[in-house]
């Protein structure tokens, strides 16, 4: 058994006799008393998302999964397409599944499914992933004597990012896809 030092975003673990994914995993040291770790996570079998915590240290119960490396190919309803880049099949993924990383998904986006008995479980994306900028308004002369002033840009997903005065439409950004935050322009 493994400790909740081992506990990460996209592990499954069992959980009062049922299986969940991680999403969101949090540690806590308070001033007074012992460290904890807060999860979210959501069940395998009825999609239902549940917080919990675990003291520091706590046995936990962490399932074994197979890791696949796959091509986001499209979207179709609440379905999402993937494919592997080894034998070519498709395997489509609930909308649940992605949860809100969906929104970083883009055509040809390689990222690594994790997947339980056959099933796609969850998908872990790439911790950053360059976006073309479509909409970006002009900075206004004056604004940049205050230092790093920020601007909503729209991204080639639909996705609107906080960057810097000095993009402009067509840049290719780098966003964090843990946080949706602008990271750097990339030169091309």
């Amino acid at each position: 058994m493994q400790t909740t030092s081992d506990l990460a975003k996209g592990v499954i673990i069992r959980h009062q006799n049922d299986l969940y994914v991680v999403r969101k995993i949090e540690f806590v040291s308070p001033g007074k008393g012992s460290a904890f770790s807060r999860v979210s996570m959501k069940s395998i079998t009825t999609g239902k998302t549940i917080e919990t915590t675990y003291k520091s240290g706590e046995n936990v119960d962490i399932v074994d999964v197979e890791r696949q490396r796959m091509q986001y190919l499209y979207k179709t309803g609440n379905k999402y397409s993937f494919m592997d880049q080894e034998n070519y099949e498709i395997s489509e993924v609930d909308a649940e599944v992605l949860g809100d990383d969906a929104k970083y998904l883009k055509e040809g986006l390689d990222v690594m499914t994790i997947s339980h008995e056959g099933t796609i479980v969850a998908v872990e994306l790439p911790k950053k992933v360059q976006y073309k900028t479509v909409e970006a308004p002009e900075a206004v002369k004056g604004d940049t004597a205050s230092g790093r002033i920020m601007k909503d840009v729209k991204l080639e997903n639909g996705l609107m990012a906080r960057a810097p005065a000095f993009i402009r439409p067509g840049d290719v950004l780098l966003i964090n896809t843990e946080t949706g935050e602008y990271c750097e322009r990339v030169n091309e």
